[in-house]
């Protein structure tokens, strides 16, 4: 390994989803906790299982939907009864229900907003390279396979060990991962 290398952990790969939720189950029983998992599409109970918190997007997409509808009644007011006070036709300067449908639409799309930039800043997206690409058989994880990973993060983290533990579990083609 090359001075400026740093490990990022140990990936192993399972045959079926059952097969890596017990593995990672098990981990988590003996006190791993940075687990990562990759999987061609999503398993129920992973994230718990993982230990992964509840996640904020639904939060800033609230967020974003009432900095929306806020922001459109504001506008609407500002501009039918201070800026440019007109009635027409007897309307009233400050009418609701002619302000809903913009009001909704700029709420949706605030919410919108939020929910996809939110959720790239949590992800810490866009990241062109991650050291989980370095994996010799990635393009099985996207396909058939699943991928378990142990970072080196983890207090438990061992380079004699962890490997031997996760081939008990069942893993196979278990190589380090690399960061430049």
């Amino acid at each position: 390994m090359l001075p400026e290398q740093r490990i990022h952990g140990l990936a192993a790969e399972f045959d079926t989803p059952g097969a890596i939720y017990r593995a990672a189950q098990a981990l988590r029983s003996e006190g791993y906790q940075r687990l990562d998992a990759h999987t061609p599409f999503p398993i129920h109970g992973m994230e718990k299982v993982l230990g992964l918190p509840p996640s904020r997007v639904p939060w800033i997409c609230l967020a974003g939907g009432l900095f929306g509808c806020a922001g459109a009644l504001l506008l609407q007011w500002w501009t039918s009864a201070v800026d440019y006070p007109w009635v027409i036709s007897g309307k009233p300067l400050f009418s609701l229900p002619a302000f809903i449908p913009i009001t909704f639409e700029l709420t949706v799309l605030f919410a919108a907003f939020g929910a996809f930039f939110g959720m790239l800043a949590l992800n810490r997206l866009p990241r062109p390279h991650h050291p989980v690409f370095g994996y010799s058989r990635w393009q099985r994880v996207t396909d058939d396979r699943f991928l378990l990973i142990v970072e080196a993060s983890d207090p438990l983290f061992d380079l004699e060990e962890t490997p031997r533990r996760l081939e008990q579990l069942g893993g196979r083609h278990i190589e380090l991962l690399e960061e430049e």
